[in-house]
């Protein structure tokens, strides 16, 4: 099939999970809908990453699929009797390339697949090597004729979540504008900084003005709580209930700014528009958005980035020795050329 002629009516895009990955996945969704102007998008993920997606103008339809398999049997029989044209499967997981097969389109286009997934797609292209994550991402699409060009990770919101979260923010003590959030969480070891309390420290005495919202994922409520515990009372803010995914970007999106570990909020953080500073550790300067209110901080050791989510000699140096005095500065000198 000649792809510079083809228009396909319905596409289905594959990115189950997670959601940074997601969010990421975005500009994808906008540059399908910009080439393909009358074609409905229709997005394959869970159901913990469909929140990213709604009111996206982009997508007319979110498949959330269940983890169990009986559960997923009505959705999987609903999918197969859609009349799909073109999938793009960013991630081929195993119910991802279920989705493709099932899809039946006539062109079912991934990254070059290993061997025992080759015969499942049509066409292959490989990403854009050494891009920023979105981009990476993207690089597929040109095989569409479809090139990036600097589109971010977008999330839509409503005025009545901009509203409530304002509501929010006043109930704990804040003001829009006035706090920065920080991410200090992280369930891997290999990129979870362990100085944050110290770096709030650091931050409340060099600027007595600073207000920090901590923000955390499920599961992690106590260990923010005992972090916020070592920190100045008056720096620190914890959400008394966990923040669902918009009510958080909403939140983040009438903040001055974001700091935190390489994870989904930081992506976040582009998502919405405010400027956001990355401590790293095994991850690379490839998941920062091109754009001088985006930075990130790494020791740039040998061994550096090495993607692994637990340390291979044992010890994440490349985490325990960025002092937090060293981030303070970096931090702050952020601030002041993002303000």
């Amino acid at each position: 099939m000649n792809l510079a002629t083809f228009s396909p009516r319905r596409i289905l895009v594959c990115q189950l999970r997670q959601i940074g990955d997601v969010l990421l996945t975005t500009p994808s969704i906008r540059l399908l809908a910009q080439r393909f102007p009358a074609a409905e998008i229709h997005v394959f993920t869970e159901a913990k990453c469909a929140p990213i997606l709604e009111h996206n103008p982009h997508v007319s339809h979110i498949w959330t699929v269940p983890r169990s398999l009986r559960r997923a049997l009505p959705l999987w029989s609903r999918l197969a009797a859609t009349d799909f044209d073109l999938v793009v499967d960013f991630q081929q997981l195993p119910r991802c390339r279920m989705a493709t097969l099932l899809s039946r389109a006539r062109v079912r286009l991934s990254y070059p697949a290993p061997w025992y997934n080759r015969l499942l797609y049509t066409h292959t292209h490989p990403p854009r090597a050494g891009a920023y994550a979105a981009a990476f991402k993207a690089g597929i699409l040109e095989a569409l004729g479809i090139t990036w060009q600097g589109e971010a990770p977008e999330i839509f919101l409503t005025d009545e979540e901009l509203t409530a979260a304002r509501h929010w923010i006043q109930d704990a003590g804040l003001s829009p504008a006035g706090f920065w959030t920080v991410d200090p969480t992280h369930r891997r070891p290999a990129r979870r900084w362990p100085h944050f309390a110290a770096l709030i420290g650091e931050l409340s005495r060099r600027m007595p003005e600073f207000r920090a919202l901590l923000l955390y994922g499920p599961g992690e409520a106590e260990e923010v709580r005992r972090l916020a515990a070592a920190c100045p009372p008056q720096a620190v803010v914890v959400p008394e209930t966990l923040l669902a995914l918009r009510q958080m970007a909403a939140v983040m999106r009438l903040s001055r700014g974001h700091i935190g570990n390489c994870s989904a909020p930081r992506h976040m953080a582009v998502a919405v528009g405010v400027p956001s500073f990355t401590i790293r550790g095994a991850t690379s300067g490839g998941w920062r958005y091109p754009a001088d209110i985006h930075q990130d901080m790494a020791l740039d050791l040998a061994c550096q980035p090495c993607n692994h989510n637990v340390c291979p000699h044992g010890h994440t140096r490349c985490l325990t020795d960025l002092s937090p005095e060293a981030v303070a500065q970096a931090a702050m000198e952020w601030m002041q050329r993002s303000a």
